[in-house]
């Protein structure tokens, strides 16, 4: 571990109310802000490309793609806000005490959004998989993009009220000029914790298991199943790689938004006062904004469908005149 020095004032004209920098070795510091920025640059680059190529290509117009399309935006987003957070490793902040509980509650909504639209997503998988008869009824456009708008404008109104004290008096709870501290009281926390984290990781880790099983005994049943067709003769159906391949997905799906996002809540219940400028929680906050970035490679970089469309897109070809009806699948 590096030795930490206060030495530096954030704001050296205000002597008795600036915070203190916290000084980093030379050798420690750059990497941290290299791996940052290329996580932030990867992250708004990757999603980028995900929201262009749905939103663009019409063949792509489709109720699932429309949820991949509301992830990739709010992804995306978290790989802009990810700058301000390289801006808070030496503890200063710089933009007053207006923009600190801005970027917070922007940083809340875009997170709650991520989270609403895996549940969207897993909802839509299990119907897909679970009721493929129904599917077609159930899950339509119109459908999908009412429930988009109902989770952004929930996570607006939610955030808003959590932290609505934190909006009336900005930089109420800063100690010194220069710290950007925003503090939940413990009712609020607890109904974040369920609302943000339990509730959806639970609703996600149900529907995924059911889907998962289904599609493995769909699978195995398809192996050893023999149909008979109308001339009186048997064939072995073979087994559909794609539903086996789709249920390993999900698993790596849940997997890895559960490693991403468990530590940065366990870390946020260990105090009342959510501070993001806390080194004790910057690699956990790391890690939970890392899943914005693995998002786009686990739902999109699978598909072939992304591949060709990245490939219109970085030649430009994507420009001429009807690409947006281009044969992507």
């Amino acid at each position: 571990m590096e030795t930490l020095e206060e030495t530096e004032l954030c704001f050296p004209q205000l002597t008795n109310t600036s915070c203190r920098k916290i000084q980093r070795s030379h050798f420690a510091a750059i990497p941290i802000y290299i791996i940052l920025s290329s996580i932030s640059l990867l992250t708004a680059t990757l999603n980028l490309l995900v929201i262009i190529s749905i939103s663009h290509f019409r063949q792509l117009h489709t109720p699932t793609n429309l949820l991949l399309l509301s992830l990739a935006v709010s992804d995306f987003l978290v790989g802009l806000l990810m700058f301000f957070q390289i801006m808070l490793i030496d503890g200063c902040w710089f933009f007053g005490d207006l923009m600190c509980i801005l970027y917070n509650v922007v940083d809340y909504i875009i997170t709650s959004a991520s989270v609403g639209n895996m549940v969207l997503i897993s909802v839509d998988r299990y119907l897909a998989i679970c009721e493929p008869l129904h599917y077609s009824t159930k899950v339509t456009e119109k459908k999908v993009k009412v429930c988009v708008c109902l989770c952004w404008i929930c996570s607006v109104l939610y955030n808003s009220l959590t932290l609505k004290d934190n909006l009336k008096h900005p930089g109420r709870y800063n100690s010194c000029i220069g710290e950007c501290v925003v503090v939940i009281d413990y009712a609020a926390g607890i109904a974040d914790l369920f609302f943000t984290f339990l509730g959806p990781v639970t609703v996600i880790i149900v529907l995924y298991m059911r889907v998962f099983v289904v599609a493995v005994s769909q699978a195995r049943a398809m192996r050893s199943h023999v149909v008979t067709v109308t001339v009186q003769r048997s064939v072995k159906v073979t087994a559909q790689t794609s539903e086996l391949k789709a249920a390993r997905t999900l698993g790596v799906v849940i997997v890895v938004f559960l490693i991403c996002v468990c530590p940065y809540f366990c870390v946020a219940l260990t105090g009342q006062d959510t501070m993001l400028n806390a080194s004790s929680a910057a690699f956990v906050i790391c890690l939970f904004y890392f899943n914005s970035c693995l998002n786009p490679l686990i739902y999109a970089l699978f598909y072939p469908w992304f591949r060709k469309s990245i490939k219109l897109i970085v030649t430009l070809k994507f420009l001429q005149a009807d690409s947006c009806e281009a044969n992507i699948l």
